[in-house]
């Protein structure tokens, strides 16, 4: 009898040591301080000694990638968090430094992490903290408690900060003013400190093409706040001052490009920041920027930009001629881009009939402008050449014309007429074909019935057989003449005796 002897699994002394190669590997390729706990995407530094006295940096940039949690306390060496530190864990969301030494936060410490949510400071000290290095993340809390605060306006973002949060009441802030004595954070007053405050000249800036506007920027705070432009992306000429209040931004020449563009004011002091921000709208003359010859879609379509503030009116002309559009040849509008319209004139099955010259004219308040472009649908019958492929193989979905129809009842050519008579044709030919298929299909059964009437398998007889010829009743068609309307003509069914 053969016994059977299970196999013994791996011990958990043997499962440990696992866990712990797999975590030192980890160590070593996050460069993990001795003090330290590194994973893929934790760091967990509690350890007081040996300790910390700089923050965790990775040997490697890449490494830090996917880490998205720090953890460090009871780091008494930890003095600071210097540029660029932390800027190695670019998917970083929660940032904890509490119980150590932190005295001092750079003002570019965050600048890459701008995935971070939940910073907590606290129980460190901090004696003052700028509001620069949190100014562009979105953090849902920023925890600060029990730091040796001074009273400053240094620190009055924070009480700013504090009453916009819903978690206030949780969290007991205090501050030492200058006789030692300690104040609630949110009762602390000091004067000549507020935020600051932006106003414009104008908020909806409307200027022509090529001309030049002035924009004006007032501003209030204290202490006095200094004044930025953003005008990212700008592309006409300018200039700007802000050495005085109000400040001032100058464009020259202003440019068509710039239209629909954001121009903002950015007024800054150690309290916080204010922007103000206003749209330019430049008016300008059309311009027919593409114009193209046909191209099968769903229908047939001449495609064409045209860029224009206030939007243009749109005229098509045919071979010198005012078209008149209906649903068989219209103008559709795809894509409008600020002040720029992306469309087509469609067509509806165009023959040979709508060959010739297009022409588009766009108009508005500033100008105008045309382009000619030459069609050709299909060749005219009998030259030998057969038609352009047919274009309901592909499709293409339309949509309304936002520009509307402009229509001019003098000189008119209408698509109506063309396709009207191209309907026509089409169908009288359909029914001549359509008769002459009847008038074969019966020849044909006629003919076999004759032939084979004889054997009386459909219960007919043949009257009289003359010396087993066979059929008494010898029938010639003669289908010699068949005219090409397809119409068949007898001539003579002569009987034998």
């Amino acid at each position: 009898m053969v016994s059977w002897r299970r196999r013994p699994r791996p011990g958990l002394a043997r499962l440990w040591c696992l866990c712990c190669l797999v975590l030192g590997c980890w160590r070593g390729a996050l460069g993990c301080p001795a003090s330290c706990n590194c994973s893929s995407w934790r760091i967990w530094c509690t350890e007081s000694s040996p300790g910390i006295a700089s923050f965790p940096v990775p040997q490697r940039s890449a490494e830090g990638d996917n880490v998205t949690e720090i953890y460090i306390a009871n780091q008494e060496n930890l003095k600071s968090i210097n540029d660029n530190e932390v800027g190695y864990y670019v998917g970083l969301k929660n940032l904890t430094v509490v119980d150590s030494g932190l005295r001092f936060v750079s003002r570019q410490a965050f600048v890459k992490n701008v995935n971070l949510q939940y910073i907590n400071l606290s129980r460190n000290n901090l004696s003052s903290l700028s509001k620069k290095p949190f100014h562009h993340l979105g953090l849902s809390d920023l925890i600060l408690v029990d730091n040796p605060f001074k009273c400053s306006c240094e620190i009055m973002w924070i009480k700013k900060f504090q009453e916009t949060k819903s978690y206030t009441e949780t969290q007991d802030l205090y501050c030492t003013d200058e006789n030692n004595k300690r104040t609630a954070l949110l009762d602390m007053k000091v004067p000549n400190c507020d935020l600051p405050s932006a106003n414009l000249s104008n908020y909806n800036i409307t200027v022509v093409e090529g001309k030049s506007i002035t924009l004006y920027c007032d501003t209030t705070g204290g202490p006095p706040p200094n004044v930025s432009w953003v005008v990212t992306n700008l592309v006409s000429n300018h200039e700007s001052d802000t050495n005085k209040n109000p400040a001032s931004l100058t464009i020259k020449n202003v440019s068509s490009m710039d239209s629909g563009l954001s121009i903002s004011c950015v007024a800054e002091n150690i309290v916080g920041e204010y922007q103000a921000s206003a749209e330019l709208t430049v008016f300008f003359a059309p311009n027919i920027t593409f114009i193209e010859s046909p191209t099968p879609d769903h229908h047939w379509c001449i495609p064409f930009t045209v860029k224009g503030n206030p939007k243009p009116t749109l005229q098509w002309f045919y071979e010198g001629a005012v078209l008149n559009e209906s649903e068989y040849i219209c103008t559709k509008i795809h894509v409008i881009n600020q002040s720029e319209y992306h469309g087509c004139l469609q067509l509806d099955n165009p023959t040979h009939l709508n060959n010739g010259a297009y022409t588009l004219l766009a108009k508005n308040d500033y100008g105008e402008d045309e382009k000619r472009v030459d069609a050709h649908f299909m060749s005219v019958p009998g030259d030998g050449s057969g038609p352009i492929l047919d274009p309901d193989v592909y499709e293409y979905e339309t949509t309304p014309n936002d520009l509307g129809d402009a229509t001019n009842n003098s000189n008119q050519i209408t698509s109506t007429d063309v396709s009207n008579k191209e309907n026509e044709d089409s169908i009288t030919v359909y029914v001549v074909v359509g008769i002459a298929a009847l008038v074969c299909t019966g020849l044909v059964i006629t003919l076999i019935i004759l032939k084979f009437g004889r054997h009386s398998k459909f219960g007919m007889k043949v009257h009289g057989e003359v010396k087993g010829v066979g059929l008494v009743d010898q029938i010639w068609l003669s289908l010699q003449d068949c005219d090409n309307e397809g119409f068949v003509l007898f001539h003579k069914i002569p009987l034998d005796g």
